[in-house]
């Protein structure tokens, strides 16, 4: 005889809740849903332990910019921030700058060199299609660099492409030949290349008229979607679309749309108002603010340095090199870039950064000591006799003595202004007497520098990744035109300089650049200041950014296919 079943049957637990209390019934119903959690959260650590979270494709990023695009075109994007931001999506170069500022090949698939530095070779990727289907070529290559030569295009870049000869070898080989060897001529060619079955079409004087400026066709990770306009036909947004051919694998990133902005106090509020997921660019002292909307700021080293350049043809006193030198050592370079730039900028003691190409790690430089300060300026005899405050001298057959004074003159930027206010300060405790003076930028580049109208002067300059510190640094770029702001004048720098210039090797090009950098620090024409860091504000759900270091705002977006704001679940 079969036997019966202890466990309660369907027909006896329908009958449990008449049985039951009404806080037997709650305690119940409160196991059972204890016991469903519990294996809900069993199950979803199972799952969790088994797989992994992925980026995934989708979602739209979205950013404010300080102006307005015009030309979103590699021939004309020049000065505009905005038309050079769009341009690095939309088109590729031979060459590109990585997330770690290293100059890697991109259409060019690889690349030869002759021995003498003179001839390069280029082979293209044959995988790459335009964004509208067209197949890209090397006469698209050939194209790009006859119209950046061509006078009716007017291109800003054209200068710097004289002496250099292209020609086509065959559907996808590119031969180069250069008058004169180069070392930073591979820098040149992360110039966007151009479609010639659209550009080709279009008169080279009407270029800027062309809709294909606002309009663009590439080979880049985004393409061109849309764009609006207020009533005053200013434009206000820009949109782009995923590539979903992009050669490098299409961008997580569905969307990116742009929004334009007159000054940065009104794109960091585009973000703190919910509007934007990232601001271009904020200033040092919006960093915490930033922060506290739940933004991550991201410091991005840009080869950009400020310096105090001497005019030695105007001051008597800064034409004494211990004079110099002192002024150099009672520079506290930390305490400005701590009290003006919230420690976002990077002390410097070189016309190179110290994470360039042929930066120097043996170069005299001038640590801060207001001891060594005076002790120099003793030593050189200017002393402050009448207890004034300011040492004086006589010099050569002077009858008179010669205050130690000069005036330094910066632009109205507030934080060069303040940088200023504070060298001031450092100076004038070794018995230094500093006068100031602030102009606007016009008025500081023809008021001031071209005619060299300065005893010192703050200012800043920007190099490449691969820099030539030759326009800054060459006797030759003192004149009026020039870009030696010190009126340097040393046979050992100029030598280094040419040297480096068409060095063939880049060990020979470091070496020369050592040589130039001894010759800086002997003769101390500058102070050289610190470096600012570009800040790039993104909110927290933005993920994968990796870029560190950057030769121009704009190479921001160097891995901006890897960016994702989705994820999803794979098996491990």
């Amino acid at each position: 005889m079969p036997q019966k079943s202890s466990w309660p049957s369907w027909p006896q637990w329908k009958q449990l809740p008449r049985v039951l209390n009404l806080k037997e019934r709650l305690a119940l119903v409160a196991l059972v849903l204890l016991t469903i959690g519990f294996a809900a959260a069993g199950l979803w650590t199972g799952y969790l332990g088994r797989t992994n979270a992925v980026p995934d494709i989708g979602g739209e990023y979205t950013e404010a910019l300080v102006g307005e695009p015009q030309f979103i075109n590699p021939l004309l994007a020049g000065i505009n921030e905005a038309d050079k931001d769009i341009t690095a999506l939309v088109y590729s170069g031979l060459f590109r700058y990585d997330a770690a500022g290293a100059l890697v090949p991109d259409l060019a698939e690889r690349y030869e060199t002759s021995g003498d530095g003179k001839e390069y070779t280029f082979f293209l990727k044959k995988d790459v299609i335009w964004h509208d289907g067209k197949a890209f070529d090397a006469d698209d290559v050939l194209f790009t660099f006859g119209a950046l030569m061509n006078p009716d295009y007017a291109s800003p870049l054209r200068t710097s492409w004289q002496g250099v000869n292209v020609e086509k070898k065959d559907a996808w080989t590119i031969r180069m030949t250069l008058e004169n060897p180069r070392a930073q001529f591979l820098d040149k060619l992360t110039l966007g290349i151009m479609p010639r079955h659209i550009w080709g079409a279009i008169n080279a004087k009407n270029i800027g008229l062309a809709d294909a400026n606002m309009k663009p066709i590439g080979t880049g990770p985004f393409r061109f979607a849309k764009y609006a306009k207020d009533k005053y036909g200013g434009i206000v947004s820009y949109t782009l679309d995923a590539n979903p051919h992009f050669y490098r694998g299409m961008p997580y990133i569905g969307h990116i749309t742009f929004f334009f902005f007159g000054y940065p106090e009104e794109a960091l509020a585009a973000y703190k108002n919910g509007k934007v997921l990232g601001v271009s660019y904020i200033e040092a002292h919006n960093k915490q603010s930033a922060e506290r909307s739940g933004a991550r700021v991201h410091e991005l080293r840009i080869p950009k340095y400020f310096s105090v350049f001497f005019n030695q043809n105007r001051s008597k006193a800064l034409a004494d090199q211990r004079v110099r030198t002192a002024l150099a050592l009672a520079t506290d370079k930390k305490e400005i870039a701590a009290a003006i730039f919230q420690n976002t900028a990077i002390p410097v003691d070189s016309p190179i950064l110290p994470w360039l190409i042929g930066y120097s790690q043996t170069a005299k430089t001038y640590p801060y000591s207001q001891d060594d300060a005076k002790t120099m300026l003793d030593v050189a005899e200017w002393k402050d006799k009448n207890q004034d405050g300011v040492r004086e001298k006589i010099i050569g057959t002077d009858k008179e003595p010669t205050n130690l004074e000069f005036t330094l003159i910066t632009s109205d930027f507030p934080e060069l202004v303040t940088t200023g206010e504070l060298l001031k300060k450092q100076w004038e405790r070794v018995g230094v007497k500093v006068n100031l003076e602030n102009y606007s930028v016009d008025e500081l580049k023809q008021g001031v520098i071209k005619p060299r109208k300065y005893d010192a002067l703050l200012f800043g300059e920007v190099l490449a990744q691969n820099p030539d510190p030759y326009i800054y640094w060459h006797s030759s770029q003192k004149k009026e035109l020039g870009l030696n702001l010190a009126l340097y004048d040393s046979k050992d720098a100029d030598s280094a300089l040419e040297n480096a210039r068409t060095a063939t090797s880049t060990q020979e090009e470091e070496r020369q650049l050592a040589l130039f950098q001894d010759a800086i620090a002997r003769d101390v024409p500058a102070i050289f200041l610190f470096s600012p860091n570009y800040l790039y504000a993104v909110d927290d759900r933005v993920r994968g950014i990796a870029v560190e270091n950057i030769g121009a705002p704009s190479w921001r977006f160097a891995d901006i296919e890897k960016w994702y704001l989705k994820t999803k679940r794979v098996d491990k």
